[in-house]
């Protein structure tokens, strides 16, 4: 399940590379359109790496896969898979309204998957698995759905302040779950 997940994350990385075009030109100044593109692809890097690096633990704190497991964890790859087109809209729209609730829309459904697949795991391994003592009440996971949830109409109106709120998201998360790290060190 983790390698078919690397590659499944590895592949949507190089659909939103390949996506991004080569500008017309060869002074600095052709890069200037493509900046919005540029810049909504780091933040899907960044979060398609944040989920990499927080699955990578998760799974490593698991015990046992069964199917409710695997079919939470596709779950979570379909949402996952959704970023190149999102990322793609947003960039080529710089940044508008429509394209960046779906761009939160997404970001929303990716953090609800992650949180149904680790309810699966915990299920599986037990309330007393050290996955679940791990987790606990998961304050980081709800406050991130919840900031989502706002951000999302707030784009309609305030486009720059729905992306504020993807970018607070991920620089909340750019640190590797360490209770994950914690239990599996004891």
């Amino acid at each position: 399940m983790e390698a078919f997940s690397d590659g499944v994350m590895a592949i949507i990385i190089t659909i939103m590379v390949l996506e991004m075009k080569v500008p017309h030109g060869e002074q600095m100044e052709a890069l200037r359109p493509l900046l919005p593109v540029l810049l909504s692809y780091v933040l899907s890097f960044v979060y398609i790496g944040i989920y990499w690096n927080n699955h990578h633990h998760l799974l490593h704190a698991t015990e046992r896969i069964g199917g409710g497991v695997l079919w939470a964890n596709l779950h979570l790859l379909f949402w996952l898979s959704l970023f190149p087109f999102v990322t793609g809209w947003m960039g080529e729209n710089h940044f508008a309204a429509a394209p960046t609730a779906l761009y939160g829309g997404v970001l929303l459904m990716v953090a609800v998957a992650y949180w149904v697949l680790v309810n699966r795991i915990v299920a599986a391994d037990g309330v007393d698995s050290r996955l679940a003592r791990a987790i606990g009440s998961d304050g980081k996971g709800k406050l991130s759905v919840l900031l989502y949830a706002c951000a999302i109409p707030a784009a309609i109106y305030l486009p720059w302040l729905a992306q504020a709120v993807y970018i607070a998201v991920a620089a909340m998360w750019l640190i590797p779950d360490r209770r994950i790290e914690r239990q599996l060190t004891d």
